[in-house]
């Protein structure tokens, strides 16, 4: 059996739990992430080397957002590389386990990376809003600005409560996955968040669909912090 082939069945056999991820992230992402987990395993490539492909990816769909005005053709290609790169961070992971050469450092690198492609993304849907799109009242300007604030706060309220957690809370047996949680997952899901970009050549559509997640984002942020808070407070009690 080839190096490939080999990798492909070890990680099909070894996926993690599909408890609290969205239906793009278990059927598309994690999917497409155990390809090219095991095509850099054919490659010998490390795991924090996928980790760097998967930003130089995503930071080149996010650069020609601020640099080029919005097209057709630009949108295929922008949305080419942060689904791509969105895939390359499945693989890194994966990677990790099969080689079983995961490190702090390695988780360390990997969440730097998504912080910063968080932050450069909304950024460059700014730029972008200021040079192109031609907004009369400068309030326009303040939407990426909000998304920015609730993906990043999302995201690393998500982080820190899970490594408070594991402080205090014993390993449970995983719950079997919820179909409706998939689902309603799917409007903070950040490989559908890259399918927005599909549509930036129609800038009155990609407006109103991204100021449609920003206020996805925005309910669940709210609800997130409320439930993450609550779980905190009783592991206290």
């Amino acid at each position: 059996m080839s190096r490939f082939g080999y990798a492909v069945e070890r990680l099909s056999a070894a996926q993690k739990s599909a408890r609290g991820v969205s239906l793009y992230s278990r059927y598309v992402n994690r999917p497409a992430g155990r390809l090219l987990a095991a095509a850099a395993y054919a490659a010998r490539l490390t795991p924090n080397q996928v980790t760097l492909a998967s930003a130089v990816s995503t930071f080149t769909g996010i650069g020609l957002i601020a640099a080029l005005p919005p097209s057709h053709a630009l949108a295929a290609g922008v949305f080419a590389a942060l689904v791509v790169g969105f895939a390359l961070d499945s693989a890194d992971g994966q990677l990790a386990r099969l080689t079983g050469t995961g490190s702090p450092a390695g988780e360390w690198l990997d969440h730097v990376v998504d912080c910063a492609k968080m932050l450069a993304l909304h950024m460059a849907v700014l730029v972008s809003f200021h040079r192109y799109f031609g907004f009369s009242d400068p309030v326009y300007l303040l939407i990426p600005v909000a998304f920015q604030f609730a993906a990043v706060l999302v995201f690393f309220g998500g982080i820190l409560t899970e490594q408070l957690k594991r402080r205090v809370e014993r390993p449970a047996p995983a719950a079997p996955p919820s179909t409706l949680r998939s689902v309603a997952l799917l409007p903070v899901d950040y490989g559908v968040f890259c399918a927005v970009f599909l549509f930036l050549g129609v800038r009155g559509l990609f407006v109103a669909l991204y100021c449609v997640l920003l206020a996805a984002h925005l309910l669940f942020m709210a609800a997130f912090l409320v439930k993450w808070y609550r779980e905190l407070s009783a592991l206290t009690r």
